[in-house]
């Protein structure tokens, strides 16, 4: 999908190929997370939430193929990686009537757990995706990416939204440790820009289409607890 930049924000309040809004499980998720809520501020506030947290965070969750990324599909498994978490959170707030599109940034992750860290043999997290949504005249930028329990696991402080300030990934974790460094801006996307995605992953993280990609599996919660629990 090519970068908008157009005024029009019809495009992003449209389903497309993997912000799916128009089906069924992401317009019924998308009203029952919202429900009482007092404007669209509130609401966009609490579709965050509830995909912050009823989507648990998984990295060995990818999966290249085309179909694993579109909304309705993540709503179905519960589970799932940056990427397509914030294309559920962009399919909520469309299904509100809410403006919203992706954006995408490599990011530095200093908290990656040693086991994923030497699967993918580097810290450098290529295409992290967030959700931007229009309220009160501006994009804020909305990160549902690491769910509650994880960051605990971590000691990190989850990323809380207010729909007015952005919500993108601490510099720092709570002891003062590197946490997540921003490299370099993708800029903004209407729809999930799959084909430049997978050549990136295809170029920066070969294992996941080559026969080891069995060994990509774990328990990333239980890792994090492990390697950062005192030793005995």
């Amino acid at each position: 999908m090519v970068t908008s930049t157009t005024e029009d924000f019809d495009v992003y309040l449209r389903p497309t190929r993997f912000i799916d809004c128009d089906h069924p499980a992401v317009v019924a998720f998308a009203k029952t997370s919202a429900a009482d809520a007092a404007n669209e501020t509130d609401q966009a506030v609490r579709i965050f939430y509830a995909v912050r947290d009823q989507i648990k965070y998984d990295p060995y969750s990818i999966d290249p193929a085309e179909d694993q990324f579109k909304a309705s599909v993540v709503l179905g498994k519960k589970i799932g990686y940056c990427v397509v978490k914030a294309i559920l959170l962009a399919a909520a707030a469309r299904v509100l009537g809410i403006p919203s599109r992706l954006r995408f940034a490599d990011v530095r992750n200093h908290l990656t757990t040693e086991r994923l860290k030497e699967i993918m043999k580097t810290d450098l997290f290529i295409h992290h995706g967030y959700t931007e949504i229009f309220l009160n005249g501006r994009w804020v930028k909305a990160t549902p990416t690491f769910n509650l329990s994880l960051c605990e696991r971590f000691g990190v402080k989850p990323l809380d939204f207010d729909g007015i300030h952005d919500a993108i990934f601490h510099e720092f974790d709570r002891k003062g440790n590197r946490h997540m460094e921003y490299v370099y801006d993708h800029g903004p996307f209407s729809d999930l820009p799959y084909d430049m995605i997978i050549a990136a992953f295809r170029k920066h993280y070969p294992i996941y289409f080559t026969e080891e990609n069995a060994a990509v599996t774990g328990d990333f919660e239980a890792e994090a607890l492990r390697e950062r629990r005192p030793p005995v």
